[in-house]
């Protein structure tokens, strides 16, 4: 895969703009990282980047900090500085990226600095995912669409997070087929005494199956859980059962977690 960045010429967009000003974002951020583990060969296979405060402050006190004038510089600054701190632990596997799609003008310019700081810290962009919340207030979603079709094209992985949580549901996954989706937690809490979250994921595991989409269960508690799941054809999961974000480290797995 050819690592250079796509050139978009004539009119750059104004979020482009302030990268090419060098503009700070204002406050800073770290990252946790939390291992999405493979039931079927029992190891990570990937790591979701979820940022924090330089401290190991929460998500909630970073993000309550993004405002419309901010956004594009923070949603720059969190690929960088993800990307960054997985190559300096030396992540093997995957790592998952949040975006948010409300801060993209233009994909091809717009991953400009992913493909910088992927080539200055020398991290695979194959080994990229792009996740974005299903439940986010996306103005336009063919926009959306777009973005993912157009990383998917430059060799990034894309997936669907809290899937059923949101507004679009399947009608997004008809127009688009990531590589994964990730089932909203709250389908998956107590799923192994709740009939109708087992009808509902069985219904998403077998549409999936059909579109040759992934599926990753998250928010995982309980070996209940996790059994049901695995019965029913799931193989990626996170959780707590597994291992809690590790806040600029690499999570380690519980061994019990996986009997």
């Amino acid at each position: 895969m050819n690592s250079t960045y796509p050139v978009q010429h004539n009119i750059m967009p104004a979020g482009c703009q302030k990268c090419k000003d060098g503009q700070q974002l204002g406050f800073d951020i770290a990252f946790a990282y939390q291992p999405i583990v493979d039931m079927h060969t029992r190891a990570i296979y990937a790591h979701e980047a979820l940022v924090r405060g330089p401290n190991g402050e929460s998500a909630f006190s970073v993000l309550s900090q993004v405002t419309d004038a901010n956004r594009y510089l923070f949603d720059q600054a969190c690929r960088v500085e993800a990307i960054r701190g997985a190559a300096e632990l030396g992540l093997k596997e995957l790592l998952s990226i949040n975006f948010l799609p409300n801060a993209v003008y233009q994909p091809a310019a717009c991953i400009r600095s992913t493909f910088e700081a992927a080539r200055r810290y020398q991290f695979p962009i194959e080994r990229i995912i792009f996740e974005v919340t299903e439940g986010e207030r996306v103005q336009d979603r063919p926009h959306l669409v777009n973005i993912f079709r157009e990383y998917s094209r430059f060799g990034f992985r894309t997936a669907i997070d809290d899937f059923g949580a949101g507004y679009a549901g399947l009608n997004l996954l008809a127009e688009y087929q990531p590589d994964i989706i990730k089932i909203d937690m709250e389908l998956v809490r107590d799923i192994d005494t709740s009939k109708p979250k087992q009808a509902i994921v069985h219904g998403i595991v077998a549409i999936c199956r059909a579109l040759d989409v992934r599926v990753l269960a998250e928010g995982i508690e309980t070996k209940a859980e996790r059994d049901f799941l695995r019965d029913a054809g799931i193989a990626l999961m996170q959780g707590y059962l597994f291992c809690k974000p590790a806040f600029r480290a690499i999570g380690v797995i519980d061994p019990s977690a996986w009997d």
